[in-house]
């Protein structure tokens, strides 16, 4: 038998969460996004859901999420799913959910979710955390 196969992601989106519908296993994706906005850093951005459908997999695997500062080349949030996952069918779809809490941004600039199974990258996700300015409303004089 070769070499275990690197699995393929049909889509990785970030999003504020992800349901779970129980009798049916479908997801629901609530709040799709691709920037981070912040008035001023460092920010803290409560909680969020990266989705990974993938395919072409087969074996045993360790799926580990780290998100990276680019800027800086640094790890700033890592998660592992707590169980190996054993794929059948290379043929299959299966679908990944990975929760973050309270990731902290030091700075506006551009970040990156990798995905990887066994220590392999198969995927990642840029986005970008950007600064806003909040307009005061002019105050009135009586």
């Amino acid at each position: 038998m070769g070499e275990q196969p690197v699995p393929k992601a049909n889509a990785m989106l970030i999003c504020d969460s992800v349901i779970t519908d129980k009798a049916t296993n479908k997801k629901s994706l609530i709040g799709v996004f691709e920037n981070i906005s912040a008035s001023k850093f460092p920010c803290v951005h409560h909680s969020l859901a990266v989705y990974i459908k993938l395919t072409d997999a087969r074996g045993k695997y360790k799926f580990r999420l780290e998100l990276v500062d680019l800027e800086e080349n640094l790890i700033i949030g890592k998660t592992e799913l707590p169980q190996d996952i054993i794929i059948n069918n290379p043929l299959g779809t299966y679908d990944l959910v990975i929760n973050f809490g309270g990731l902290t941004f030091k700075h506006a600039g551009e970040y990156d979710f990798r995905m990887f199974a066994n220590n392999k990258i198969f995927e990642q996700k840029k986005f970008s955390v950007k600064q806003i300015q909040i307009k005061k409303l002019p105050e009135k004089g009586y």
